[in-house]
């Protein structure tokens, strides 16, 4: 029988009515014009899932930039956690084989890395009324929506992992730490530069780091790539690469790296010290105390509401300890067990010191090699859509006024070896703020 799907106005209207969800309507044969009647509580069609399912997936990847160039494994049914393998390279052989005498074999040595999956997910609830009046297809509209939301929340996830890795480069390497990177200084810019590429790749090729498609690749923020793009060594796509292999976001090449630009890429924000003050200011010249007196439009900051934060003085970071209405106490870092003696003129401004010098947000432009890191596949369970029908709550929704549809999404992702990625960090000719 030649079947085709209901189209989706159409079925957005019996799902209005409830009909089709209730198994009263099905799939519509172009020969007859008969309906084959879905199963009673199945709420969508075998036919009906599997399009919205991939419509779901179709939406979710275009966000998914971080997960690019990823091992890729199924979500392994029955279990949470999935195992990653990662293969040590074969030694040299450096003695002569002899005539006629088979030299020893060699074993393969591959390293297990194991993560345990977690679950996220989101919905949104359509009313009946909101369902029988639209014009649009609320359906197809909040499965677009949803999977916007997982594409950026799975990305996301990838994204948190890889800017955890513990090869850093601050820009040219000209400084030694993230809170001293500089932006829109007369005096010099940390900015992301044709240097600052060149680095990574020499590090990546000093740890035979293998290629993607014969390039190394980099996933860049917009702000970033600014900064980059006016090099004349830069190549656009049409320049080097057939439009049928260029990766979704490609921007361009330079020293053997193809980048890909998103506005998902990571950004190092710190927060405002107050809610009405991203700054304070000291209140008294201070010479070798850990306690500093502050003032300003934030005066009278709660007790402890500044602990657990990093700030800076002039050139001093230091990490909060306590903190009274006007004074905060300073160390050396988090475990708290060395004072940070500070040295300071009267009226120094306190800015927030979990980013750049003076606040200011530093970018993380992430240099990859081949199977750095691995994730799992949106399908095989990866990534579901879920419909609930009106009235399938049952004595909970007594008037069939509800109905939702959401996603629900199994992941993980690991950094396999950390020796094949780089993380530039920089700071931008612009303010983007924290995402």
């Amino acid at each position: 029988m030649n079947q085709t799907n209901i189209t989706s106005g159409a079925f957005l209207q019996h799902f209005a009515s409830g009909t089709l969800i209730q198994g009263t309507e099905g799939v519509a044969d172009n020969t007859t014009g008969k309906i084959t009647p879905y199963a009673k509580g199945e709420g969508l069609s075998a036919e009906m899932s599997t399009y919205y399912s991939d419509y779901l997936i179709d939406n979710a990847e275009p966000y998914l930039a971080h997960d690019l160039f990823a091992q890729k494994h199924r979500i392994p049914g029955g279990a949470k956690t999935i195992s990653f393998r990662k293969y040590d390279p074969l030694p040299k052989r450096m003695t002569p084989i002899t005539e006629g005498v088979t030299p020893d074999g060699q074993n393969l040595r591959v390293s297990v890395v194991e993560a345990t999956v977690a679950q996220y997910g989101g919905y949104v609830e359509l009313t009946d009324l909101l369902i029988m009046s639209a014009v649009d297809n609320n359906l197809c509209m909040a499965t677009k929506l949803l999977g916007a939301q997982a594409g950026r929340t799975l990305d996301t996830i990838s994204r948190e992992v890889l800017a955890g890795g513990t090869n850093v480069q601050y820009g040219e390497n000209a400084v030694s730490a993230r809170y001293l990177l500089t932006g829109g200084k007369a005096s010099g810019n940390h900015y992301l530069t044709v240097d600052c590429i060149r680095r990574a790749v020499r590090f990546l090729k000093s740890q035979n780091a293998e290629k993607i498609n014969g390039s190394y690749v980099a996933i860049i923020h917009p702000d970033v790539s600014y900064d980059l793009m006016n090099d004349p060594s830069w190549k656009y796509p049409n320049q080097y690469a057939d439009p049928a292999h260029i990766f979704e976001g490609e921007i361009g090449k330079i020293e053997g790296v193809r980048f890909i630009e998103s506005g998902e890429a990571k950004i190092f924000h710190a927060p405002d010290l107050s809610s009405d003050s991203r700054t304070l200011v000291v209140n008294g010249a201070v010479s070798g105390t850990a306690n500093v007196k502050f003032s300003g439009s934030a005066a009278g900051i709660a007790k402890d509401e500044l602990v657990g934060r990093w700030v800076l003085i002039g050139d001093q970071r230091g990490y909060v300890g306590a903190n009274t209405a006007d004074t905060v106490t300073l160390y050396t870092d988090s475990t708290k067990t060395a004072i940070l003696p500070v040295t300071c003129a009267d009226k120094t401004v306190i800015y927030p010191g979990e980013a750049g010098a003076e606040g200011r947000d530093v970018y993380a432009t992430l240099i990859l090699g081949d199977n750095a890191y691995g994730t799992t596949e949106l399908g095989y369970g990866g990534l579901e859509h879920i419909v609930k029908q009106l009235g399938s709550a049952g004595t909970s929704d007594p008037l069939n006024q509800r109905a939702t549809v959401g996603w629900k999404a199994n992941k993980v992702t690991v950094r396999l070896v950390e020796a094949f990625m780089v993380r530039i960090e920089t700071a931008s000719t612009f303010e983007s703020g924290a995402n």
